[in-house]
């Protein structure tokens, strides 16, 4: 045969030959696409990994990582923290994951001065100080050796030594300053103000001060507010000591993260604001103190006696002021806060997961790592529960397991300075989250009370939350046998629905960028107290140095099995998130949610029925959009019921139109004044972070709609709102119409 015709046949052979390799890696990779990489590792399927994974978490590690984690404080730009954070990251690495590291960010942080101590006096006419307050905390005991304990203060407060008189304002909320105005007649320009912590966040209180004109605000714990009934103080009880004290950042952020480099990652070429320019921060001096020493301020208070619901549980008057009584009123209160501003170096842990099939689609578990002190509950618990879930993740891969999407497992730092290191770290990566995050679990404390499970999170996660649980075991005593869903629903005493009750998503923790500015499916679960009986306001020694590891073997989960639940909970969501074939979300859950709140926001503006046909204010166009996003997700799900499973691209499809969803939710240009506040169904109110509202930008329209100075322009507003939400509900439904 001629050499070119053998030449040209065996060129013809060797494409032949790739041809028919290409084919058969193809048809593998869509195999694998198809059925998912835990249906070929070992003859495992999904749903026996899942459980496995489940198993392999365990209280008693739980108990080790919680006890190696809050041995010193750790508080966010500290060396401790700093060398915690590699820690953590040397043990992810050996734990098996593909990739860990360190992300930096250098954001604006504070602290005392540790040559001019805060602290709060009252002052004779003389101008001697005839009373102080304590600098510091008791240390608790066996922890007396440790140093670089943060005496307690409020971050990022202004500077300052003002001077003045009294006015005590009950809990500092919106509607507390107005019953002083209003109903009492009592002005605060130019007085001191105290508030009790509770209720609100704080950095609402120190906003409304400002509003109403005051030149400092003082803020205690009240036993009403953070100390059980029957319980005895820390450390025979769990109970808040009379000389704890409650740090706190008392930003205004509204989620703009750092308060130099808002809506960008701040990294080090970065503009920043001037340090007396920065978003959110307070410009009147702020201090909290326990409520021994909040006694000595309110027992010679003068005025009149407050509204019977003003008043704690403290052996005083709670009279309100101004000022001190007969004999005492020439003592005036002076604030004496020296805390300074500083940029400082943060550390996110960031470890990875590589997805088999579909690399590019995002699971994130976060939880931060800083504490005020010692942590052992606010963040430590859940940390420790991360470490678990990131250790049980590597058991797993050591099995033959590999995800079908990317894992990726945060220590968020800073979280306790305004959620800095989560935000800069969703700002840094915005782009991509935008495309390829499907969900957000959060991870904060795992605990805040021994009754029972609460979950807060976006409705379209309610079934799988429903479902997991139903796997996990009831962690309680005279339980065996029932799982922890079984529990949950019966201890679930606020309602009398077929399911356990979910929260709306508030703020305060580190989801609020991933949820609330980018439109990422988010959630949260952990252990909590009874909310009906339990009056008292977070957990007692929230954000004290009394919150160490010995509160929480002692008092919280001496077995450690309510950790181990909320363990399996949390890895259980981010496993069908990232091992599910079709992504566990449920559209059909959120049009139901979505129907409720807007019949609970109409009833709100219907309390106004005058104003409301004075001024021609129709729901009708936002109940148009429920019913039609509602026709849109049951539609939507029937298809879904009938998906070709085998077709790579039909499930690819579909698996798009369940992620975005959250996202269609998000408008680009924010609600009124918090631009970085983009969810139009869920968000906090104006008026307290920490609340969630459903439909925030009606519900903030409304609010005190009854006083406003001009009602047709209150009233247009509320128009306004209701067209934004109609028209964001109706473009979230047309996402989930059939793809011409």
């Amino acid at each position: 045969m001629h050499r070119t015709a053998r030449s040209q046949m065996g060129t013809e052979d060797k494409i032949v030959c790739w041809i028919c390799r290409l084919t058969v890696i193809t048809a593998f990779s869509l195999i694998g696409f198809i059925i998912g990489p835990t249906n070929v590792n070992h003859g495992h399927t999904s749903k026996s990994f899942l459980r496995d994974f489940m198993d392999e978490m365990q209280a008693e590690n739980i108990k080790h990582h919680l006890r190696k984690f809050t041995r010193l404080p750790h508080l966010a730009g500290s060396q401790q923290n700093l060398d915690l954070a590699k820690q953590i990251r040397d043990e992810w690495v050996t734990f098996g994951l593909d990739s860990v590291e360190l992300v930096p960010y250098d954001v604006l942080l504070s602290y005392p001065n540790k040559t001019s101590p805060n602290y709060i006096s009252i002052v004779d006419h003389q101008g001697n100080e005839i009373f102080n307050t304590s600098l510091a905390e008791p240390v608790p005991e066996g922890y007396e050796n440790v140093t670089d304990i943060m005496p307690p203060y409020s971050a990022f407060s202004a500077k300052g030594q003002p001077e003045g008189d009294l006015v005590y304002v009950n809990y500092g909320r919106t509607e507390d300053f107005f019953t002083l105005k209003r109903e009492l007649g009592i002005n605060c320009t130019g007085k001191i103000v105290i508030a009790r912590y509770g209720k609100v966040f704080r950095g609402n209180k120190v906003k409304n001060a400002m509003l109403a004109g005051a030149k400092g605000i003082i803020m205690f714990s009240d036993p009403a507010d953070y100390c059980a009934d029957g319980v005895e103080p820390y450390p025979k009880g769990w109970n808040l000591p009379g000389g704890g004290a409650q740090r706190g950042n008392v930003l205004n952020l509204n989620g703009a993260g750092d308060p130099l480099t808002p809506g960008y990652p701040a990294k080090e070429y970065t503009y920043r604001y001037r340090p007396e320019d920065g978003v959110g921060l307070p410009k009147i001096p702020v201090h909290p103190i326990g409520y021994h020493d909040a006694i000595h301020l309110l027992k010679n208070m003068g005025g009149p006696l407050p509204p019977e619901n003003w008043k704690g549980t403290l052996n005083v008057s709670y009279r309100i002021g101004p000022g001190f009584r007969d004999g005492f009123e020439q003592n005036k209160v002076r604030m004496n806060i020296h805390t300074n501003n500083q940029v400082t170096r943060i550390y996110n842990v960031i470890g990875r997961i590589r997805g088999a099939v579909e690399p590019d689609r995002l699971i994130i578990l976060g939880g931060h790592r800083d504490a005020w002190v010692f942590g052992g509950i606010d963040p430590v618990s859940g940390a420790a529960v991360v470490h678990e879930i990131v250790r049980a993740a590597g058991q797993l891969m050591d099995r033959g397991w590999r995800p079908r999407r990317t894992l990726i497992f945060a220590s968020w730092d800073a979280e306790e300075f305004g959620l800095l290191g989560s935000t800069e770290w969703a700002e840094d990566n915005a782009r991509i989250l935008q495309e390829r995050a499907v969900a957000y679990i959060n991870a904060d404390s795992a605990i805040e009370g021994m009754y029972t499970l609460r979950v807060d999170c976006t409705p379209s996660l309610h079934t799988l939350v429903y479902d997991i649980t139903k796997q996990v075991s009831s962690p309680e005593e005279g339980e065996e046998g029932m799982s922890l869903y079984e529990s949950w629903h019966k201890r679930d005493n606020w309602t009398e629905r077929d399911a356990p009750w979910i929260s709306k998503l508030g703020s305060g923790s580190d989801f609020e960028a991933y949820y609330i500015r980018l439109g990422i499916a988010s959630g949260r679960a952990r252990y909590t107290k009874n909310w009906k009986t339990e009056r008292y306001s977070s957990y007692p020694v929230y954000h004290s140095v009394y919150d160490t590891y010995e509160i929480v073997e002692h008092f919280y989960d001496p077995s450690f099995r309510r950790l181990e639940a909320v363990a399996r909970v949390r890895g259980g969501l981010i496993f069908s998130l990232a091992d599910s074939l079709i992504l566990p979300l449920d559209c059909v859950e959120y049009a139901t949610s979505i129907a409720k709140y807007a019949s609970t926001i109409h009833q709100l503006a219907q309390k106004h029925p005058a104003a409301m046909e004075q001024y021609a204010v129709s729901f009708d166009s936002l109940f148009s959009a429920v019913k039609n996003f509602t026709v849109a997700a049951q539609d939507f799900h029937q298809r879904l019921d009938q998906l070709n499973t085998s077709d790579a691209m039909a499930v690819r499809m579909v698996n798009d139109q369940l992620m975005y969803l959250e996202r269609a939710f998000i408008d680009p240009l924010g609600l009124p004044g918090r631009p970085f506040y983009r969810h139009i169904i869920f968000a906090p109110s104006s008026h307290n972070k920490y609340a969630g509202k459903s439909f925030p930008g009606i519900y903030d329209a409304l609010f005190d709609i009854e006083n406003t100075v001009d009602p047709q322009m209150a009233w247009d507003e509320v128009k306004r709102q209701i067209s934004i939400a109609a028209f964001t509900v109706n473009a979230a439904a047309v996402t989930l119409m059939p793809v011409a």
